[in-house]
């Protein structure tokens, strides 16, 4: 571990946040909070908080003793001035004196104390902030001092690598009691450097930000040499696994997390796989399931990956018995996770509100770790998590044993309100946890649709044609010629590998060809329907085999057109095409339904784009006989259909659960057009 710590760039950052009226303090401990945060082996998605003793002005000009200190929401590695709230320091170093504090009465006080009402709320680790005396510290989960601190002889070990450069804290739930063990353990040894708490993590000081950034260097830096002097880890064993086995197994994950959500819990998950070398020398070894059981490496980490790994079988086999041992692995997870609940829960006067059973992190050999979430940043923020774990577990098994927390003070930590709050009850989209593929993304239709599927919070990916790639907006974006069957099955894998699977499709892309039929060479009418319809159906065959492996349904949607149903002169290569495209869709309603496949078309007719365009609308008025204004609001409605009235009627098909085979016309009102 190297220190970054640079003199230009501090002064630099004084100067700029000077100009804004931030002092030379705060402006320091924003700068080395974010070193701090800008290294993962340090702090991982919210973690570890910094703090730093100055001064301000209140509202009558005076000048009084303030703690800023990291604020609830704020992330180190992106930090700024605002996110370390000042508090008056006095009222906080009162609180001392009393034998006890509740958490309730904790939070009050320091919101109470806000010099900004509206600033978030201080970290829980406040007092402990504050009741050490020195001007600026810093606390970070660093994997090399977790490895040492999950020890079970932890205290000896870290004795005898720091001596009286450090002192160990028991473990003890932050809050108001630890504050007061680590002010008492400081004072009793007020010459130490830092603080290692034990199955926590890592506290450095210093009278200057400089001096507590390079304090934690170099204790971090000690601990990485000690681990370095130790004997070499054992190498893992390379199961027999494919990595086309080890992608299969995503989706099988996906859809038993449905299966056990039992419509008591979100049934639609994103998934991020990890094969890094420490995710897989875990996953991949015979005691896989022995260091499953042992815990998490902080208990800060709790709230996003729960107290344990789901251990998967290895992914090989027929689909069948993998997704059996799959469902079994599953169910034997969430039956002990609700034991787990309710061996903890009785110990709460106040009781408690069992959390969701599912896993949030999934171990399998040839796999590795694999993060689930409701979204894709949550899936990859137990990812990150998950691989840090692995790492200080392997590690801590070079020292010694990893030995961290125990279930007690993890649940605890887990069903802790202050640390709950930390996930935050933001509103959740209708589309949350679903994976969707639109073709033909760079497109109008397709770039409003992957924004409205977005704005309902799926994850969506778009296919198209690699030269239009850095048009897509609102998604993934992934090359693909659809009319390249082979193209299509890659582009599928790759959002399985992604994601874990897939849920809907929009198979939107298309173009048009004009001529009049009889007079149209065979080689025009064979490109009309590679694209318009058999593209389609590659698109709709991978589609079902995605739907399959998951086995929790899907849905389809197709971008068919009035011309279906209300074919235009010199329009046939695309009229045709797109009728047949209309049977496919039928087909696809009638052969899927009883797998949950759902399977609608939408009609629109006239949208501005690059398949309708400025010229195309010019000869499509002139073939009409009308004015091109007159041509575009040409329906019962008199007005222009757009891209995005097109968008909302996929996002509309998608969430009509008990409709298939059913064409939705967004043309303004056209009576040629009309189904029925």
């Amino acid at each position: 571990m190297k220190s970054r710590w640079s003199e230009a760039e501090a002064g630099e950052a004084v100067t700029r946040y000077g100009q804004v009226g931030v002092g030379a303090d705060l402006a320091l401990r924003t700068y080395s909070a974010r070193l701090l945060g800008a290294d993962p082996a340090f702090v991982l998605h919210g973690g570890g908080n910094t703090s730093v003793k100055t001064t301000a002005r209140d509202l009558f000009g005076e000048e009084i003793a303030v703690l800023c200190v990291k604020g609830s929401g704020w992330d180190l590695a992106t930090i700024e001035p605002a996110g370390h709230p000042a508090v008056r320091l006095e009222p906080l170093l009162r609180l001392r004196r009393l034998a006890s504090l509740s958490d309730e009465d904790m939070v009050g006080v320091q919101r109470q104390n806000l010099l900004d009402a509206a600033a978030p709320n201080p970290s829980v680790e406040t007092l402990l902030h504050a009741f050490i005396p020195h001007k600026f510290i810093d606390h970070t989960h660093a994997e090399a001092v977790l490895a040492l601190a999950n020890q079970p002889d932890a205290e000896a070990v870290i004795s005898a690598l720091y001596g009286a450069r450090v002192a160990c804290v028991p473990y003890v739930m932050p809050g108001f009691a630890l504050a007061k063990l680590a002010a008492q353990t400081h004072d009793a040894q007020p010459s130490v450097e830092g603080l290692v708490l034990l199955n926590h993590g890592v506290f450095s000081f210093g009278a200057t930000a400089k001096e507590s950034y390079e304090r934690m260097i170099a204790l971090v830096s000690a601990a990485e040499a000690f681990i370095a002097s130790r004997r070499a880890a054992p190498a893992p064993r390379s199961p027999d696994v494919t990595p086309s086995d080890a992608a299969a197994l995503l989706p099988i994950l996906r859809g038993s997390l449905a299966g056990a959500a039992g419509g008591r819990w979100p049934s639609h998950w994103v998934l991020e796989a990890r094969a890094t070398p420490e995710a897989l020398a875990v996953a991949d070894s015979p005691a896989l399931r022995e260091w499953a059981s042992r815990g998490v490496a902080t208990p800060d980490h709790v709230i996003r990956t729960k107290r344990h790994p789901l251990v998967l079988p290895a992914p090989h086999g027929e689909p069948a018995a993998c997704r059996e041992a799959v469902n079994r692995a599953m169910a034997e997870y969430v039956s002990a996770y609700e034991a787990y609940f309710t061996r903890n829960a009785v110990r709460s006067a106040a009781g408690k509100t069992a959390l969701d059973p599912l896993p949030r992190v999934a171990a399998a050999p040839g796999l590795g770790l694999v993060g689930i979430g409701r979204t894709a940043r949550e899936a990859a923020i137990a990812a990150d998590i998950a691989q840090s774990w692995a790492a200080t577990l392997l590690t801590a098994e070079v020292v010694g044993r990893f030995a961290p927390l125990d279930e007690a003070d993890t649940f605890d930590m887990e069903y802790w309100s202050l640390e709950q709050a930390k996930l935050g009850k933001g509103a959740r989209g209708r589309l949350e946890g679903h994976v969707v593929v639109v073709t033909g993304g760079a497109g109008s239709i397709g770039a409003a649709t992957a924004a409205a599927f977005a704005a309902e919070g799926a994850e969506v990916v778009a296919l198209d044609l690699e030269g239009v790639l850095a048009d897509i907006r609102h998604a993934t974006p992934i090359a693909c010629d659809v009319t390249d069957a082979r193209q299509v099955d890659a582009a599928f894998a790759e959002v399985r590998r992604r994601f874990g699977g897939v849920d809907i499709v929009v198979s939107n892309a298309g173009a048009a060809t004009t001529g009049m039929i009889a007079e149209l060479a065979e080689a025009e009418l064979k490109a009309s329907f590679a694209l318009n319809f058999f593209a389609h159906q590659s698109v709709s065959q991978a589609a079902v085999r995605a739907f399959r492996a998951q086995s929790m349904g899907g849905v389809l949607l197709f971008n068919v057109s009035k011309q279906a149903l209300n074919p235009g002169p010199d329009f046939g290569a695309y009229g045709t095409a797109k009728a047949a495209l209309l049977a496919l869709m039928r087909q696809y309603a009638l052969e899927h339904g009883a797998e949950g496949v759902r399977v609608n078309a939408i009609n629109p007719d006239r949208i501005r784009s690059g398949l309708l365009t400025e010229s195309m609308i010019a000869a499509r008025a002139r073939a009409r006989g009308v004015e091109t204004a007159t041509y575009m609001a040409g329906n019962l409605l008199g007005a222009e259909v757009t891209a995005g009235d097109v968008a909302q009627a996929f996002v509309f098909a998608a969430l009509m659960g008990k409709t298939t085979g059913a064409i939705i016309t967004v043309d303004g009102g056209s009576v040629a057009a009309m189904v029925r």
